[in-house]
């Protein structure tokens, strides 16, 4: 404009055309042609050439000072719109720091948040020029606004307390969180607002229970666990960035400081291997609660499981219970737990029956659980498992599995063995078999032999014949070949509770007295001859019982137990019935002399003062059938040896 003037000042125009800025004379108010300038006088002429010339320098100065005045000029107009700005959020902002003025970390993003708004305060008032794909934000907000949104990855305004967390998927991401990626425009696309939390954020502060084994079964979220646990703080990393598996870019959240008490749960076996296997395990995990899977039976005990029957019931909305179901129930407990004396605390097992006896109860028409219901539930559920308990005792009834109960046999005992299949546990009755002749004093077990015999087994048949070794060869060695064998067994057996009715059947052999087939035995046996205890006594003697059962009861048949078990005794109801009858007999024996005695109904001896034993004893007949195998072995020996001990 200046230039301008001072053109007009000397008769001459600035002309602004497509081309630039330019200068031409002028008459008056009008531009003279250039027809009309080649007219004017010389002197005219030079003149104006000399104003035009002095004119397109000042002209030049001015267009170099052009762009620093308009760099100026927005410079001011941004400071301008900086304190409108300013004036606008500052208020705003004020008010979140007064609601948050003991958070210094909230109050530094806020200030973060105001100088970002008024940094950008032209994306607010003009049009975005983002194409339409990229404005779609999770909620559908602006992309101006998003930006200012805050990502809530965990809220604990509501609770009380410190946060209690369980994860039943505890996989790596859930365990510390990701980042999610949304597609767009055929790229995907992520932000701070797709951070998501996993159970580490959700417990900070408090516990995060977890179960072991589904932690350990998830890829590297038990190294992930550790990590955190070890660092103290949760770092949202996906695996592919851990692993440099993907060179994309992302977001690298802020490491989030970490304070939980991280409870592991599952069986003690977990626990032990992994304080065997895994060096970190002990540093992280230092507290240690085995809980018991039995509690004792006495006390209060009883009063406090039918309050927990009840309000199972209650919970589950089932029928009120009668007192005697209420007492079948806490029986079966016992029998879970494998003890007269003792509850077991798997509580799985008596919520399953307890929801079955409401079943059999509904069947039945009635409005509350009685005693009837509980055995029904009970016999149902044996029923549905017991398919391969029924194909051995028909099998044994039919003859195919050679099992006598009645009459009497040399060298011949029945003994008892437990299967487990899944949740079904049930007893079976198998032939054991001994046969003796001259020899070097080795009792072969043909099990062990043929390697079907597992490690306890053959260490039951060892011991037996320490006893043997230990009774009757102090004065001379033994001159026995023993062989022992479970008849029609076609895979694998192990534990020694057994090893007493083997036992039985040797002495048998030895004696040549035959033992009662209506009688099963179970018990392991020591060096000295005492029965031991074993597990498993209620299938044992129920599953002998039905075999006697379906082929007849005498009143003479039943089953020789430790006295160690007699505390572990919790029958079915027809076994005890049959018992109070006299029908089936359970007899506890402490000692082999006892069992021998019952087995074969001849008195086993005990040894005076100078170590005999009684004339037609059982161990006088043994160590009379050991001395006539010495001497047979001493005069196959030959004349050589004739005046020699037999080794």
């Amino acid at each position: 404009d200046e230039v301008e003037r001072h053109a007009r000042e000397r008769s001459i125009a600035l002309l602004r055309t497509p081309m630039g800025m330019g200068f031409a004379p002028m008459r008056g108010s009008e531009v003279i042609s250039p027809e009309e300038f080649a007219k004017l006088p010389e002197e005219e002429r030079a003149r104006v050439a000399r104003d035009v010339e002095a004119l397109q320098e000042e002209l030049q100065a001015a267009m170099a000072q052009s762009p620093k005045w308009h760099r100026e000029a927005l410079s001011r107009l941004k400071e301008l719109n900086h304190e409108v700005a300013t004036l606008a959020v500052k208020h705003l902002i004020d008010e979140l720091r007064e609601r948050n003025h003991d958070l210094p970390e909230i109050l530094e993003h806020l200030g973060r948040v105001q100088e970002d708004v008024v940094e950008n305060v032209d994306a607010f008032r003009r049009p975005s020029e983002v194409p339409p794909a990229l404005l779609e934000r999770p909620g559908g907000d602006s992309p101006h606004l998003h930006r200012y949104q805050v990502n809530v990855l965990v809220d604990h305004s509501a609770s009380r307390g410190a946060p209690i967390v369980y994860e039943p998927s505890p996989s790596y991401q859930n365990l510390v969180g990701r980042v999610e990626h949304m597609p767009a425009m055929g790229a995907l696309l992520t932000d701070f607002t797709m951070i998501k939390p996993g159970a580490l954020h959700h417990a900070n502060g408090g516990y995060l229970l977890l179960d072991a084994r589904k932690v350990l079964g998830q890829p590297y979220a038990w190294e992930g666990l550790k990590q955190a646990l070890s660092a103290a703080e949760i770092r949202i990393e996906s695996l592919g960035q851990a692993f440099s598996l993907v060179s994309t870019v992302s977001l690298e959240p802020q490491h989030i400081p970490l304070d939980v008490k991280v409870v592991l749960v599952d069986e003690p076996i977990v626990y032990y291997l992994l304080h065997a296997l895994d060096p970190d395990f002990p540093e992280l995990f230092k507290v240690v609660a085995d809980f018991d899977d039995r509690m004792e039976r006495g006390g209060d005990a009883s009063l406090l499981y039918a309050r927990f029957i009840a309000t199972e019931a209650r919970k589950r909305s089932l029928r009120p219970l009668e007192r005697a179901a209420v007492a079948r129930l806490i029986e079966q407990s016992a029998r879970i737990a494998g003890d007269a004396e003792r509850l077991t605390t798997l509580m799985r097992h008596v919520s399953d029956l307890l929801v079955e006896s409401d079943h059999q109860a509904k069947l039945r028409g009635s409005a509350r659980v009685e005693a009837v219901d509980v055995e029904r539930a009970i016999e149902a559920a044996q029923r549905r498992a017991g398919r391969v308990r029924e194909r051995f005792l028909e099998e044994t009834v039919r003859g195919t599995l050679l099992v006598d109960t009645d009459g009497a046999r040399v060298g011949q005992v029945n003994g008892l063995a437990v299967y487990q299949l899944g949740d079904a546990t049930f007893g079976r009755p198998s032939r054991i078999s001994a046969r003796v002749s001259v020899g070097g004093g080795k009792v072969i077990d043909i099990e062990r032999e043929v390697k079907l015999g597992g490690a306890l087994h053959s260490k039951g048949v060892l011991i037996l014949a320490g006893f043997l070794a230990a009774r009757y060869g102090v004065e001379r060695p033994l001159s026995l070949a023993g062989t022992l064998v479970f008849e029609q067994s076609y895979g694998g057996i192990d534990g020694d509770s057994a090893s007493s009715a083997e036992l039985y059947a040797l002495l048998s052999a030895l004696a040549e007295l035959p033992i009662r087939q209506g009688m099963a035995v179970t018990g392991s046996v020591d060096q000295f001859g005492y029965v031991q205890a074993i597990g498993g006594v209620n299938e044992k003697v129920e599953g002998f019982f039905d075999l006697c059962a379906a082929r007849g009861l005498t009143g003479t048949q039943g089953v020789l137990i430790p006295a160690a078990n007699v505390k572990h005794l919790m029958l079915r109801r027809d076994v005890v019935v049959a018992t109070e009858s006299g029908a089936f007999r359970v007899h506890a024996v402490r000692h082999v002399d006892e069992g021998i005695e019952l087995l074969t109904g001849v008195p086993a001896g005990a040894p005076d003062a100078a170590g005999a034993y009684p004339d037609g004893s059982v161990n006088r007949r043994v160590l009379d059938r050991l001395r006539g195998f010495a001497e047979s072995r001493r005069l196959a020996a030959g004349p050589r040896n004739a005046g020699a001990e037999t080794p």
